[in-house]
């Protein structure tokens, strides 16, 4: 692929980037080297772009290992990185249990979302990036590498765990 092209292509698909830079990053400063370092991944990458695949998941699975090595190398350095409030959960709210007409509690209940969301590890948070986008299985299979029974195995175990997370607080109430 040529210049001209690579530079369409993440003009077209740039939401991708942010939407990891904001997962995985919490000041401007880090989302934007982290941006600028996907864009050279993806760069350095594109000979190995199959133009028989979709590029916007090829695009995901090279910004993903980036963010995901990016939170290694800041972790170790002694820089936590979590997700923040900018996470894209418009859909959330329909995701939830007995969904209350209270805007107050629904956005408790999304700040108690990222929070647990926070706590995963770096592929079950990919993972739940990639769930909470609608990707279907077979895409975020392939972004990430592994089979679509481990998707469906690890989203349904990631959410078994968040449900019960939520039941012991409601318990606590």
């Amino acid at each position: 692929m040529n210049e001209e092209e690579f530079l369409r292509r993440i003009q077209d698909n740039k939401g991708i980037l942010w939407k990891i830079c904001h997962s995985y990053c919490r000041s401007k400063d880090d989302r934007e080297d982290l941006a600028q370092e996907m864009i050279y991944q993806l760069w350095k990458s594109g000979h190995r772009f199959d133009a028989d695949h979709k590029f916007s998941t090829w695009m995901y699975r090279i910004a993903l290992n980036v963010a995901i090595s990016f939170y290694r190398k800041e972790r170790r350095a002694g820089v936590r990185l979590s997700l923040d409030g900018e996470l894209h959960l418009w859909d959330l709210e329909d995701r939830l249990e007995d969904r209350p007409d209270d805007s107050a509690v629904v956005e408790e209940k999304i700040d108690l979302l990222q929070r647990f969301i926070q706590e995963l590890g770096e592929l079950d948070k990919a993972l739940m990036i990639l769930y909470l986008e609608e990707k279907s299985y077979r895409e975020i299979a392939e972004i990430l590498g592994i089979t679509e029974t481990n998707v469906a195995t690890k989203l349904s175990r990631i959410k078994a765990g968040l449900k019960q997370k939520f039941s012991l607080i409601k318990e606590s109430l």
